[in-house]
């Protein structure tokens, strides 16, 4: 979400979409797990993030900032705003730009260039008024060009060249388009009830042109095929990396094109008090009508290839490669009781979710959508989404915390397709030990009747998006959070100490069948793919007045990149990397500071992924500097 309102283009009928907020632009990030997410929805497994965006100031203040570095990337943020008396404003602008670190034999651009504005009006009434008020307008809009590509490296290339990129690739590029309009309207009958209504409209557009097939002759394969057995496919292989010419029609481009709708009203009230017996209790109460869409209109051109560069020979037909409008209608309301007292606090909540699903498929000869050859499916959905979480505080130095809920995601707008459903449960420590030493310990445990796959070209599958369901799964394992600080509080030195580690364990526990790269045909007591089991990260930092330098060490484990398909021996995997970023910070007054960033520090040379179609390269070795100045 950001600012509370679900962000992503058609969180409903089309959740996986080509859309995150910049989170540089952001003055907060909140997190919330276990049974708290019943507020939110309509994904209640595996946690909540709210991005919430700069604030309209209480007095003048602006800020500057800008870096450059590596592969000619760089980076410029501004902000100015003010509040006067009723009335406040924002202005915020950021750019975004690189070359990118790949290389394409043409020289080719890799990167991306991305433009970030938006701006904020808010009316508030008198401090002193009998209900307090306040009226915000937020426009946001977002613009991006990204070289990318779907097309990774075969292994014995990546090991030779990790940062090539095939010639058959250089048409690739995602162009992109998001817009928001929110406005929110604040009350406050009490100092103990408040009122908050969100109204608010999203649309995203963006045309992904990427290569999707090659052809020799009449042999017409998919990437992933070629590039995981290129030996097989040695005269494909050749035409991806321009290496044979090609006169017409060997290199099939599809333009991804589609438009998501997002659009609803939201409101939640507030009302927390005091009992006579001490207990503090808070109810909130929320209600949300949502509707969204994706349209999708998707046509596929044909390139030959000669001396390495690709030239268009034909042009497909409009919606022949998708025709389609894909809309959800959802209703949701959700209750949440906390009740403290003493060192006991309980939290129960429940939320409902009724989800009307549908698809109109107007068919590959119906560009106009005349109706003709129209298709039509319908999905509904009423689900109860309950959960409780408690806190026992011992004493300032030790608490134990846990909760139980039920995890949910819509299904698709398959007549009869179920939800995804599963029961989480979480038992956790909040400790200190001595001075300057505190940390988490948590268990989980996610049991899955009913897990949610979907039809992804990004994890190998044919791009439908449809989900399917996958079985039953049992997710179990821990989290440790550990800090520490040996500076007594006040010195002019600081050098604070942290570790993070979180052990996963994901398994089967059903057989079935799927045509999806990534997980094929699944036993009982397979590992679910692309699920790393072991992550720890270390930082650390020397903080001073006037100097801070940081240091993180990020460990990722090796996971699986497909089922056992039979034989969890001859998994593909993606190998376990360690890397260390460093960063650092001189203020050269309260108002001006020059900052440095390491990514990367020793050049590891690490898989990312296998998926969707070969392998691609983590972040290589880079350098960036920059400055800030504040109003």
């Amino acid at each position: 979400m950001e600012d509370g309102v679900l962000i992503a283009p058609a969180p409903y009928s089309s959740p996986a979409a080509y859309y995150f907020p910049s989170v540089a632009r952001m003055q907060a990030i909140e997190i919330l797990k276990g049974s708290s997410q019943v507020q939110y929805g309509p994904f209640t497994t595996g946690g909540v993030i709210n991005l919430v965006s700069t604030a309209v100031p209480d007095q003048l203040a602006g800020r500057f900032q800008s870096s450059y570095g590596s592969f000619n990337s760089s980076q410029l943020y501004s902000s100015v705003g003010e509040t006067n008396k009723n009335f406040g404003y924002l202005v915020e602008y950021m750019q975004l730009n690189s070359d990118g670190f790949k290389q394409l034999e043409n020289d080719g651009n890799t990167g991306f260039d991305i433009n970030d504005l938006m701006g904020k009006v808010r009316w508030q009434s008198n401090a002193e008024a009998a209900l307090p008020q306040s009226i915000e307008l937020k426009y946001h809009y977002y613009d991006e060009k990204s070289n990318e590509t779907y097309l990774g490296l075969t292994e014995n290339d990546f090991n030779a060249t990790p940062f090539y990129r095939y010639a058959a690739s250089q048409e690739d590029v995602m162009d992109a388009e998001q817009q928001q309009y929110m406005l929110t309207h604040s009350l406050s009958f009490s100092p103990n009830l408040k009122l908050v209504t969100n109204f608010y409209h999203n649309q995203f557009k963006r045309n992904w042109y990427k290569l999707g097939a090659v052809s020799n002759g009449d042999d017409r394969q998919g990437l992933a095929t070629v590039v995981s057995a290129p030996a097989t496919f040695a005269s494909h292989m050749s035409l991806l990396r321009g290496e044979t010419d090609a006169v017409a029609d060997t290199l099939w481009v599809k333009a991804n094109n589609r438009i998501y709708t997002a659009k609803g009203v939201q409101t939640k009230f507030d009302y927390h008090w005091y009992g006579a017996s001490g207990a503090f209790h808070d109810l909130e109460v929320g209600l949300r009508y949502h509707y969204d869409e994706e349209d999708r209109f998707q046509w596929e051109d044909g390139y030959g290839i000669s001396n390495g560069e690709m030239q268009l020979t034909s042009n497909g037909a409009k919606g022949a490669k998708g025709n389609r409008i894909s809309s959800a209608r959802a209703f949701a309301a959700y209750a949440l009781y906390k009740y403290k007292y003493n060192n006991w606090t309980l939290t129960p909540g429940v939320r409902v979710e009724s989800i009307a699903l549908a698809r109109e498929d107007f068919g590959k000869t119906d560009p106009n959508r005349t109706g003709n050859n129209l298709a039509t499916r319908e999905n509904e959905i009423t689900a109860v989404i309950p959960g409780i979480g408690f806190n026992y505080t011992f004493s300032n130095r030790l608490s134990v915390f846990g909760g139980v809920h039920k995890g949910f995601s819509p299904p698709g707008s398959a007549p009869g397709e179920k939800a995804e459903e599963s029961l989480n449960l979480e038992l956790g420590s909040r400790f200190a030990v001595g001075e300057g030493i505190n940390g988490e310990l948590i268990g989980f445990f996610n049991d899955y009747s009913n897990l949610l796959g979907s039809d992804l070209a990004a994890s190998g599958g044919t791009g439908t998006l449809d989900p399917f369901n996958a079985g039953a799964v049992h997710v179990s394992g821990a989290e440790l959070l550990f800090n520490y600080n040996p500076s007594a509080a006040g010195n002019a030195w600081q050098f604070p100490l942290s570790f993070t580690y979180t052990y996963t364990n994901a398994i089967f526990q059903s057989d079935f069948g799927s045509n999806e790269d990534i997980w094929g045909t699944v036993a009982k007591g397979d590992r679910v793919p692309y699920i790393n089991p072991h992550q720890w990260t270390l930082t650390s930092r020397m903080e001073h007045q006037d100097f801070e330098l940081n240091m993180s060490i990020r460990y990722n484990g090796a996971f699986g990149t497909q089922a056992g398909n039979g034989n969890a021996n001859a998994t593909l995997e993606v190998e376990d990397n360690l890397l260390v970023d460093l960063s650092a910070q001189w203020h050269i007054t309260r108002k001006i500071s020059l900052t440095t960033q390491v990514v990367n520090l020793f050049d590891a040379i690490y898989v990312a992924s296998r998926a969707p179609a070969g392998l691609r390269p983590g972040h290589p070795f880079g350098v960036y500097g920059g400055m800030r100045f504040m109003l």
